[in-house]
């Protein structure tokens, strides 16, 4: 089935779920109106439906390769970049002062989103150039902004993030990479890193990477990383390439999916960079590139599931097997297992859409306000929205092969490429282990206060809604009121504590936040309650399990020796 761009879905939870009208009132956003809103979006599904979908499967079977040290890209990468960049999407959000439209995160996260469900592969060049905006914006110098902003936002230029090396993964503390000056202001940057995505190309003129490396006075650890600019060719002041920088590509991964992007391993040989930030503060110039990825890696997420999930649909309206219980057409979907996979599978893709949308909605109201709790509110959203984004990309894509039944298996029906693709958003971007350690650690250091807020927002408008719909509205309510007893509890756990809870914590939370969204959806349009229910009764009773685990610290986990996992 040809993918469909989702912009009623995503118009729908911005109008009615998670208050973009909000966002909208602010003298910052003021330009941002219903017609404007509807315009873009209307735009982007257009260009995702037509221009990008059509090359992900092409892109899968033929990809990106390395040739003579270059990359060569995915046969219509190029042309479908061209639109991308020609249409003024990788600056959307970016600031006009340096040719970005300035629009507000959260309408940049539905494109996202649509862009992702389309064409994976290539949606994650622009998604590191839209991050590496974002660092610079905040972070370099002026002559750097000046020099590379336009560039980038133009999508001229395309951005990377080097953090990871062969000993140094989510420890990026590790690291070897050096950075010596050359006396001119510039730096020296030796090292390897590996995972580079898009690290070389050859549909945009000059690939920027910001490279985490250590001074010769760096401290031990991630207090002693400072970060650089080092383009792969250097740039004059009016942005006139000229010579090639001691860089390279040293081959490519070969990967279980989004073959189209090549994830690199790139090796800097005294290579001429620059740096962006203070010394020894480049942990918190790469973070600003990081937490905006991680939003963006939900939106991936959210992508691909309904990618999969429109696929599935495709073939169980179309497929013919055995009698079915209910009048139909007398295709699998009317079988009362695939009807529970469907439904769920649905009910799941737009409660982590309406999660990512809600993050991104704090983000502009954060931007908009420079209120603290909106800023609390969006930090604490980020991890859940990218763990559960992309742990939904995985088990929507997973039961897409299941409703195909063993043609799901094979190759040619499409639906194996959604999963393989899938399986990497939960590792990068800082894995969702990471993600549900962060939330229950730094993100409870304020004993739970951003997170009771949210409780209390879930409860109040569960209140509302028990008028008309009691017993949704009373489970909803339960639910909060049960996660809010659990986040009491875990807030007076031992740090190592939580951690042996914090997945089942996050999916939790995940699902009261999930459950919320659905019942606010029935409230605004009747016709979607028959899917809220799917998720109130079908899906959100696993709280209660997940909640359990949370409870049980960090013992009994240690109390199982190594003897035994290997038995």
């Amino acid at each position: 089935m040809p993918y469909r761009a989702p912009v009623k879905d995503i118009r729908f939870i911005l109008d009615h779920v998670v208050g973009f009208a909000e966002v909208a009132a602010t003298p910052r956003f003021a330009e941002a109106t219903p017609d404007l809103a509807e315009a873009i979006l209307t735009e982007a599904g257009r260009l995702s439906t037509d221009i990008l979908a059509p090359l992900n499967k092409t892109a899968d079977q033929h990809p990106a390769r390395l040739e003579n040290g270059a990359v060569v890209s995915s046969p219509g990468f190029a042309e479908g970049y061209r639109a991308i960049a020609e249409g003024g999407w990788v600056g959307m959000a970016a600031s006009p002062a340096h040719g970005g439209m300035g629009l507000p995160i959260s309408l940049a996260l539905g494109v996202d989103d649509m862009m992702s469900g389309a064409c994976l592969a290539l949606q994650l060049k622009p998604l590191l150039s839209k991050g590496q905006i974002e660092a610079l914006e905040h972070h370099a110098s002026d002559e750097i902004k000046a020099l590379y902003l336009p560039k980038l936002t133009s999508g001229e230029w395309s951005g990377t993030m080097n953090l990871t090396e062969p000993q140094a993964g989510s420890d990026v503390g590790a690291l070897r990479t050096k950075a010596v000056p050359n006396g001119d202001g510039s730096y020296a940057i030796t090292g390897q890193k590996i995972f580079i995505t898009w690290g070389d190309s050859d549909i945009t003129a000059n690939v920027c990477h910001l490279v985490l490396a250590r001074l010769p006075d760096g401290g031990e650890g991630t207090k002693g990383i400072s970060l650089f600019m080092v383009p792969k060719f250097i740039p004059d002041a009016e942005g006139r390439l000229g010579d090639r920088n001691s860089l390279r590509v040293v081959s490519l991964e070969h990967k279980l999916g989004i073959h189209g992007s090549p994830t690199c391993v790139m090796e800097f040989d005294g290579a001429t960079g620059w740096l962006v930030g203070a010394p020894h503060k480049g942990m918190a110039a790469m973070f600003t590139m990081m937490n905006n990825a991680r939003l963006s890696v939900a939106a991936q997420g959210v992508g691909v599931a309904e990618a999969a999930l429109q696929h599935a649909l495709a073939y169980a309206m179309d497929r013919k097997q055995g009698a079915t219980p209910v009048d139909g057409g007398g295709a699998i979907v009317d079988h009362a297992d695939v009807r529970r996979m469907l439904a769920a599978m649905r009910a799941e893709v737009f409660a982590a859409r309406s999660i990512a949308l809600s993050c991104a909605i704090a983000i502009d109201m954060t931007t908009a306000t420079g209120s603290p709790d909106w800023q609390a509110r969006a930090a604490l959203l980020t991890p859940i929205a990218k763990a559960y984004g992309t742990d939904t990309a995985c088990e929507v894509a997973s039961l897409g092969v299941q409703v195909h039944g063993g043609m799901g298996f094979i190759e040619e029906t499409g639906a194996a490429q959604f999963l393989r693709d899938a399986r990497i958003l939960p590792i990068y971007e800082g894995t969702n282990g990471i993600q549900a350690m962060d939330l229950v650690g730094r993100k409870m250091a304020d004993g739970g206060e951003a997170a009771f807020r949210l409780i209390d927002e879930v409860q109040r408008g569960a209140e509302a809604a028990r008028e008309g719909h009691p017993d949704l509205a009373g489970e909803v309510w339960s639910a909060a009121e049960a996660l809010r007893e659990a986040t009491e509890a875990l807030v007076a756990m031992a740090l190592n504590d939580r951690f042996a809870g914090a997945v089942p914590y996050l999916r939790a939370f995940a699902r009261v936040l999930g459950a919320d969204a659905h019942l606010k959806a029935m409230q605004a349009d009747p016709g979607r309650e028959a899917l809220a229910r799917v998720m109130i009764r079908r899906l959100l009773p696993e709280h209660g399990a997940l909640l359990a685990q949370v409870r049980e610290g960090v013992a009994g986990l240690y109390a199982v020796g190594a003897g035994e996992l290997a038995a």
